[in-house]
């Protein structure tokens, strides 16, 4: 059966490589001249890294465990809040991952073959009809395929087209920082894999390690103005900002140049689409739920997807694809959206500020370490 996959980001690539390895015929379309991940680091969730092992892509990144033996919040001067056995959590259901995301990218798409991909081809459209899906550029139609993967990412023109009456991205009002650089020496371990709220600005400060001599840091704070402000003046405001907390907090941000920060307006979908599937046409990882950061389970959806969409399209037909769809829709649905909200619940927990922040803190203080490391488990194992 030939299948199209629109978009080459970490879901679309593992996606690709899933239904190339159950015999299906598949192009993955790229917009840009190669195939490639930007950014910083990226965690992958044990219910993302087991979704990547189901699709047989697990090898070279289970390596990449996180060490780090208590995750939790704490409040702006490196006290704890909520603070989880992390060792506890892992061996109850799982090790999180956490990878440079071109490293991860390199990964995923080791073992598709090149001859597969089409790179510079933006696709602006797709025509379906009942017998199957005419895939189109901004030069004209570039191929017919059975089936379509609408992986196009968080501003997707794919779901727009799909859905015109849904209202699509809307900004959170907070701003997001990220940074990578080596882990410097005396580094407090149990700051590592700890996120650190201030209930005056409602900002928040993560910070986890990446392998053994690395660190990727991240700030959400309000977005103040628009446009954002570019690199050097995020890092100049953050640097004000968070200039009385814990002080490494401050130590990492000055020693990042503003060329190694990436700085994004944190979005997410204003409301849960209605579908993943359209007749012979599926939406995956950001095209489909977009989320906010705040519970790191962008990436692994996303994996989840590809992997139930591979299972549900082995030995397909093409006959068989729009009841397929429905059953991965079926699947998928309830259990991204749910996280999406979720993410959502979180960011208004550690944005909180004043007299509801200052009951947070109290209430999360009184939260038992076991109850807390239970509670993350289950958020792995779902």
């Amino acid at each position: 059966m030939r299948i199209a996959v629109v978009g080459a980001g970490l879901g679309g690539v593992a996606a690709a490589v899933g239904l190339h390895r159950v015999g299906h015929e598949v192009t993955l379309f790229e917009r840009g001249a190669e195939l490639r991940e930007a950014g910083t680091g990226i965690v992958v969730m044990p219910n993302g890294l087991r979704a990547l092992e189901a699709l047989g892509l697990a090898g070279d990144v289970r390596g990449h465990v996180m060490r780090a033996t208590h995750c939790g919040l704490r409040d702006r001067r490196g006290r704890p809040l909520l603070v989880t056995d992390l060792t506890q959590a892992q061996k109850e259901i799982g090790t999180p991952v956490m990878i440079e995301r071109a490293e991860l990218h390199q990964a995923l798409r080791a073992p598709l073959p090149p001859e597969l991909v089409r790179t510079v081809t933006l696709v602006e459209r797709l025509e379906p009809d009942p017998t199957g899906v005419t895939v189109i550029s901004d030069g004209g139609p570039v191929t017919r395929a059975d089936a379509v993967i609408a992986a196009d990412g968080i501003g997707s023109r794919l779901r727009a087209q799909l859905f015109p009456g849904h209202p699509g991205l809307r900004r959170t009002g907070r701003l997001d920082l990220r940074g990578m650089l080596p882990r410097p020496p005396g580094l407090a371990p149990e700051l590592l894999a700890s996120q650190l709220v201030d209930r005056r600005s409602g900002a928040m400060f993560g910070l986890f390690p990446v392998g053994e001599d690395r660190l990727y840091w991240f700030t959400d704070s309000l977005l103040n103005g628009t446009p954002p402000p570019d690199a050097g003046e995020a890092r100049k405001q953050m640097l004000s900002l968070m200039a009385d907390w814990h002080p490494l907090v401050t130590a990492l941000i000055e020693a990042t140049p503003p060329a190694d920060i990436y700085v994004d307006p944190i979005a997410c979908l204003a409301e849960p689409l209605p579908s993943y599937a359209a007749g012979r046409i599926a939406l995956l990882g950001d095209a489909a739920h977009a989320m906010s950061p705040d519970l790191g389970q962008g990436s692994s959806q996303a994996f989840e997807d590809a992997a139930a969409l591979t299972r549900h399209l082995t030995g397909a037909e093409p006959v068989d694809v729009a009841q397929r769809l429905l059953r991965y829709d079926a699947e998928r649905r309830p259990r991204a959206n749910g996280i999406m909200r979720g993410a959502s619940r979180q960011s208004r927990l550690t944005s909180q500020t004043g007299a509801a922040a200052w009951l947070r803190d109290m209430l999360l203080r009184a939260v038992p370490s076991r109850m807390a490391t239970r509670q993350l488990a289950a958020l792995w194992h779902a």
